[in-house]
């Protein structure tokens, strides 16, 4: 029996807190220390894919998703009290405690430690660092497109909060824009920047094509520096297919062959329509498909890449 199963939840047994592996229960605040723990918190969202040989998890970029984490903690000027390589062992321990049968989700995340009665958080305040962890059902194989919309809630600028830094605070701009499509009959959003220019959507960059052209928003764009996102482009360019990085035209939008979000938690999304018009023929398109299963085959380990692959063996 796992550790999962035998936790008799739909939660793992175990988090790892502040260097230690403590069971989910006992890993709690008080509730006058929530406001500030989430308004100032930074976070990372790692995925754990089950190998093919069903033995190991294989950890998707942990190095760099870590590596970001330190770069959102130090723009949002909290201290992180361990080490890079502390933390990607912090992971893997993790995982093996919790013994999960299939893909799981991890998450990292870094708040200010106790109860603070300033109406900000310092910067430099002691913080917390907590790994959690989750099952996730991949839906690589099975994506048939998402009904998207552009969304009038305008993506955070850079000189407002920095979308670079991936805080739980930014995430409440793209909740906005997926309310709004929702109450609408959309699946998700796109959303503009403060120049009228493509961003991304509410929790995932987001590319078109057009003429055989792969393009997406710059990172000056208002956009997460996506680690999917650089992964696409990555397998896109071995597969020879050509990649413009430049500010993105709402208009081009329509004229797009194909469209697809990118991200840690939606993967690879094939967008079937914007603002009510078919995105090409209203089906993942060759590029999408070509993207999806390189993605695919990587992540599982099957198609080279290992340096982006961090093995936890049961």
């Amino acid at each position: 029996m796992t550790a999962l199963a035998s936790a008799g939840q739909d939660h793992p047994a175990m988090i790892w807190r502040n260097g230690d592996l403590v069971p989910w229960e006992s890993a709690t605040i008080h509730v006058n220390a929530v406001g500030h723990a989430s308004t100032a918190a930074v976070f990372e969202g790692i995925k754990a894919y089950r190998a093919d040989d069903g033995e190991r998890l294989l950890l998707f970029r942990l190095h760099d998703h870590l590596r970001r984490l330190y770069d959102s903690a130090r723009i949002a000027r909290l201290h992180i009290p361990y080490d890079l390589p502390a933390l990607e062992r912090a992971v893997s321990d993790l995982l093996r405690a919790n013994e999960f049968p299939g893909n799981a989700y991890v998450r990292p995340w870094i708040f200010p430690m106790g109860i603070i009665r300033e109406q900000m958080v310092p910067a430099g305040a002691p913080c917390e660092v907590v790994i959690d962890s989750w099952t996730f059902d991949s839906s690589l194989r099975e994506q048939a497109g998402a009904q998207a919309v552009v969304s009038s809630w305008q993506r955070i600028s850079d000189a407002a909060m920095p979308p670079r830094v991936k805080a739980f605070s930014n995430y409440h701009n793209g909740r906005f824009a997926l309310m709004e499509a929702r109450a609408s009959g959309h699946d998700w959003p796109v959303m503009l920047n403060s120049r009228h220019k493509v961003a991304e959507g509410p929790g995932a960059c987001i590319a078109l094509v057009r003429d055989g052209v792969v393009v997406t928003p710059s990172l000056t764009s208002d956009v997460l520096d996506g680690i999917t996102r650089d992964t696409s482009l990555t397998l896109l360019a071995e597969q020879g297919v050509p990649v413009e990085q430049r500010e993105v035209d709402r208009s081009e939008l329509y004229l797009a062959d194909e469209m697809f979000f990118m991200g840690t938690a939606w993967e690879i999304l094939p967008i079937a329509s914007i603002d009510g018009l078919p995105v090409g023929a209203g089906v993942p398109g060759p590029v999408t498909k070509t993207l999806t299963a390189a993605y695919d085959g990587v992540v599982h380990g099957r198609a080279g890449h290992e340096q982006w692959l961090t093995a936890v063996s049961r």
